[in-house]
């Protein structure tokens, strides 16, 4: 979501986003410090859905502290189960999506990798491979070229993965996110796909 923001800078939608941040804009360093470490005490023990209300909410006030460079100020008391991040030393809190593979584990406030691809612990790394292997033809058909699309029946084939990314990330909340709490507090996982028009309503655990 955030990633979009930076995209296109000056889309509605991103500018939408600003005006719903500017209520963190105006909490000093400390109350913003001890909003997230709060929000962060919510968060632990569980796996979220990165379209969750709260989730967006954080992401925003993330940001911004993270231009503030608050979590090196020390202002708040972060829960005990949080590790830091080595990409910004906030708490750790990572993004599970289908590209995992190529990006690792995305930090949720500074949107860098929080932890790369071949980090992750074997066990779970082999599981995530053979979940991002299978993804990845399925998100392709979106992005077929002509050629392709009028080699086959391209609406059925849209459906058909459309339908099978709902599975694969319902499998991904479900299965594989829980996994990572062996080695994080809490886990954010991706669930949705533009690109197939699948919503985070389409995604039923």
């Amino acid at each position: 979501m955030l990633a979009a923001m930076a995209t296109n800078a000056d889309s509605p939608l991103d500018l939408l986003w600003k005006e719903y941040s500017l209520v963190f804009r105006e909490f000093d360093d400390t109350t913003l410090a001890r909003w997230l470490a709060q929000t962060l005490g919510q968060f632990a023990g569980r796996v979220w859905r990165q379209s969750h209300p709260l989730l967006g909410a954080y992401r925003l006030a993330a940001q911004l502290a993270h231009e503030r460079q608050i979590w090196l100020k020390r202002l708040a008391t972060v829960p005990a189960a949080y590790s830091a991040a080595p990409c910004c030393r906030a708490p750790a809190l990572p993004l599970l999506t289908r590209d995992v593979r190529e990006t690792g584990l995305i930090c949720q406030h500074c949107t860098e990798t929080l932890l790369p691809f071949d980090e992750i612990p074997a066990p779970i790394r082999g599981e995530l491979e053979t979940w991002a292997a299978r993804y990845e033809p399925v998100h392709a058909v979106a992005h077929w070229d002509d050629s392709q699309r009028k080699a086959a029946d391209y609406d059925r084939a849209a459906e058909n993965a459309a339908e099978e990314a709902e599975r694969l990330l319902a499998q991904a909340g479900r299965n594989l996110a829980v996994k990572l709490l062996e080695l994080y507090a809490a886990v954010v996982w991706e669930d949705q796909d533009d690109c197939l028009e699948v919503r985070p309503e389409d995604v039923r655990l």
